[in-house]
This record gives structure tokens, sequence and C-alpha cells, in this order.
């Protein structure tokens, strides 16, 4: 018998003197919290229901409803929060391992916000961005360490298979079955337009955006979902996916409510079966094994396809890199613990990992350190919130970032972190066909292009205020970064001086 010992989180106020009670709250809510009576002819909620995605708030005519926090708390304990007491409630109620999603809540460090980005004055004069050229454009792949020249003098410019990106930025893996058909064909349409790439992410990809396969990253993951032959040719690179951020060690799981026609059809399996990603890849057990499948992948594209290998920020994530650097793979992404997902073991998601900004800086070293820093590019993501967050990644080592938890925000999302359920009333984490309308992908991909213009015209900003004209310029120049409010250990595993030196 399940028993609630707790009150609701969120508290829904209505506003009597405005509704109208014209019932749009309860058509929007899939979470099922708006409910009409028809006897008294009033709204009733179900609050023990609401998620606070703010659905409800963001469409009622009259502006009636309002959602706050349950100001009705358990007693103040320093060591037992209430967060911790309702988890301990549910799991006493389910005997379940707790699923959360949309990244790391808890209060730790973000070093982002600590990391202040120097300016020219005199000496080393700013560029104005609107009258001066200003280079975003970047390529993925590995480099040749030494200019040589051809027997007739002249440069050589050839370079192994590339990754040709307008700007620094790319969406990251999001599988078609963890988000919908319409939150996919956003990021696609919004990568041809803007000349970025998204991610398939592990669930195959759909036959409809195939034709967007020159802005593509097919990935390949440990459950094989919708790997064939196709699918490698119809990307522009590969991503051996061994990680993710928010959820370091442990594979992928869509429950069988989500493996639905499409959905089933690109994955390959049938309907309402689970999804299962084992946590390792069972024919990898070292960076020799690894080394075989980069090759492997390498002969199904007749090496015409860069291969990408993404791992999660782990506590020796430089000697992961260095090996990585060897395998043969072309771009390493790493994600960071901040990483947002459809769904994690809340305790492997709060608790496992360690920040992009550390894990970058002290991969961007190693490979330098061991002369191979030119085998790789690397990708970072892992809450990368803004241009500022891209330009001090890039200051850190980064080619380029990933971005994924800020594109869905950019789609509607209101990050109330239940994508789990599949109950998404935006229309982005959710398979039900009368939810999923309610993203157009239209508007969602001019969205995502608006803000990935933003973003781009910050970053020239950015870069025009530090006097750089470059992102080659700007890779790894940690000159242009200082600390402010870090240790002495911080610093020096970030490569930079504090604020003032």
């Amino acid at each position: 018998m399940s028993v609630e010992f707790v009150n609701p989180e969120f508290e829904v106020i209505r506003n009597d003197n405005r509704c109208i009670a014209c019932r749009v709250c309860e058509r929007q809510c899939a979470n099922e919290v708006h409910l009409f009576d028809p006897d008294r002819g009033i709204i009733l909620s179900d609050e023990s229901k609401c998620v606070n995605c703010q659905r409800c708030v963001s469409l009622c005519p009259t502006r009636a409803l309002k959602i706050v926090k349950n100001e009705c708390r358990l007693r103040e304990n320093a060591n037992w929060s209430d967060s911790t007491i309702k988890e301990i409630y549910k799991q006493a109620n389910s005997g379940g391992v707790l699923l959360s999603s949309m990244g790391n809540p808890n209060p730790l460090p973000v070093y982002w916000d600590k990391i202040l980005i120097n300016a020219s004055q005199v000496t080393n004069p700013s560029i104005d961005p609107l009258r001066e050229p200003m280079e975003t454009k970047v390529f993925l792949g590995k480099k040749p360490d030494k200019i040589t020249r051809n027997e007739d003098g002249s440069l050589n410019c050839e370079l192994l298979t590339q990754l040709e990106l307008s700007m620094p930025v790319m969406f990251s893996a999001m599988s078609y079955g963890s988000i919908s058909y319409n939150a996919h064909a956003s990021l696609a349409r919004a990568s041809k337009e803007l000349g970025i790439f998204y991610n398939t992410g592990e669930g195959g990809l759909h036959e409809d955006f195939y034709c967007y396969g020159e802005n593509t990253i097919v990935q390949v993951a440990s459950g094989r979902f919708g790997v064939y032959e196709d699918y490698l040719e119809a990307g522009a690179a590969v991503e051996i996916k061994m990680g993710q951020g928010a959820k370091p060690g442990i594979g992928g799981h869509l429950p069988g409510a989500k493996i639905v026609g499409d959905v089933s059809r690109t994955r390959m399996i049938p309907e309402g079966s689970d999804a299962i990603s084992p946590a390792p890849h069972h024919d990898i057990y070292s960076i020799e094994d690894l080394r075989q499948l980069v090759f492997s992948l390498k002969e199904a594209t007749e090496y015409k396809k860069p291969i990408i290998v993404k791992v999660a920020a782990v506590h020796n994530i430089a000697a992961i890199a260095s090996g990585i650097a060897r395998s043969g793979a072309d771009i390493i992404a790493i994600d960071g613990f901040r990483g947002g997902t459809g769904a994690a073991p809340t305790r492997i998601r709060d608790n496992v990992g360690i920040p992009i900004e550390l894990a970058l800086a002290s991969v961007d070293q190693r490979l330098r350190d061991e002369g191979i820093r030119n085998n790789v590019s690397l990708v970072v993501g892992g809450s990368i919130r803004s241009a500022s967050d891209v330009v001090k990644a890039i200051a850190l080592g980064a080619d380029a970032c990933y971005i994924a938890t800020a594109a869905v925000l950019a789609l509607g999302c209101h990050l109330c972190r239940t994508c789990q359920t599949g109950k998404c009333n935006w229309g982005i984490a959710t398979q039900r066909p009368e939810l999923v309308k309610r993203l157009n992908p239209d508007m969602g991909a001019e969205r995502l292009v608006n803000l990935m213009t933003a973003w781009q015209h910050e970053i020239k900003e950015l870069m025009g205020g530090m006097g750089i004209n470059s992102i080659e310029s700007l890779r790894g120049n940690r000159l242009m970064l200082r600390g402010i409010g870090l240790t002495e250990k911080e610093l020096e595993i970030l490569g930079i001086s504090h604020a003032g030196e």
C-alpha cells in the first residue's frame, strides 16, 4: 500500500475573480492536475501531480493561475534536508531506484562563473567585429603537427576529413525516443541553416531526417540501436558513446512505453520493449579494443568521416583522453557532470563525475605535455549555458562545445525535470501525439537559429574585446582568463592566474 507522508511540492493558486472556467488549463496539462467540476462549474486542482512546467500559467487567457513552492515544509534539519527525507519516503513506497532528469541541480561550484575574461585596452587594441573580419569558423579533426610542402614548394594544405562548423557550437546527443520527432526536426533544420551539426543520440536516425545527413552526427552506443550500413553512411561523422556526464559508468534506458511506432522502427526493436544500453560496450575492455572499433567504423565509412569518442568527465579523464587520442579517434567529446539527460538514477546524477571546466583543462594540458594535442579535437559539454561559457571553454583548450539543455530551453522547455515520465507539456520529451504537436518544428528551428545567431554575435564581441580575431587564436589561450574566489589547487588545475595578477 502506498502512503504519502508529505504535502505536494507545489501549490496551484487560482484567482477566482479572474478564472472564467474556460478549461484551457485542464486541456493543456498532461499530468491531469486541473479537473473541471460540472456541478459547481469550477476548476479544481490535484496538486500532488503538479511538476511546475508552467504550461497552464503561460496559456491561461486571464492570467488567473500561478504555481508556487509549497510553504508547508518539514521541520528544518541541517543534516536531513527536505529533499533527502522525501526521497526516502518515495523509495519506502515504491522499492525502486529514484530517476531524475535535466542535470544536477545541487549547489556545487560552477567554475564558469568564477572565471573572468581579460579585455584589451591600449597596447593591444580591441577589435570592432562590426567593421573588421572576425573568424568563428572551426574545423574538427586531426591536424598536422608541422607545415609541409609539396614537391613544387607550395604549401600542402590537405587535411584528413574534418567537420566544418560556422561557429564553435553543436547540438549534443538527444535520441529519438527520449525527445520527440518535432524536436529532432527542429534541431536538424536549424543545424542545416546554421552550418553546424546535431547529434542523433543512441536511438538511430528517422528516415525523414536522412536528408540532413551533411549536418548530422550519428551515434553508436553499447545497445547499437538503429545502427546499420545506411545509418553510418548517412552522417557526416560517427560518434562512439562510451559515457555521458549525467550518468558516468551507466548505460541508457528508454522505457517500453516510449518504444512505439516510428521509434520502434528507427531503433529496430519491438514495440513496447525497454531499450536498454548496457553500461559497457561488451566488445570494449581496453584502449586496444576501442581502437579496433574506431577503425572498424573508419573501414565501414571508407575513411570519409571523422570518428568521435564521447566519454564522461571522471577523475582520471586526462589519462583516458590520452589513450583515446592514440586510438585513432579524430575527436574526443567530454561531457561534464552537470550534463542533462532524459532519465538518470538520481544518486548517479548527483554524486558521480566532475565539472567539465576541470576535466577540459586537465585533458588539454595532458595532451599538450605528451605532444599529441593535434591528434584530436576536443569538444566539451555539460552545462554550456551562454556565449561567454563557450569563449571560456575555448580559452581553456576546447575546439568546440556541445549544447543540449540550452537548445531544449530555446524550444520551450521549462526545466521541470520530469522528462522520464514522457508527459512533457511542451512537446519535447514525449512521444504522445497530442503533446508532440504542441512543438511546431518550423518555429522550433527558428528559435534555435535565433539563439545561435545571438551567441555568434556575442562570441565575436567577446573576442573583439580581447583583441582576438579568430577562434584558432583563442583556443588554449589561458592568459586571457583569470579566476576569482578559487583555491590555489583549482587555479593550478585550470591553468589560470588569479584576478589581479
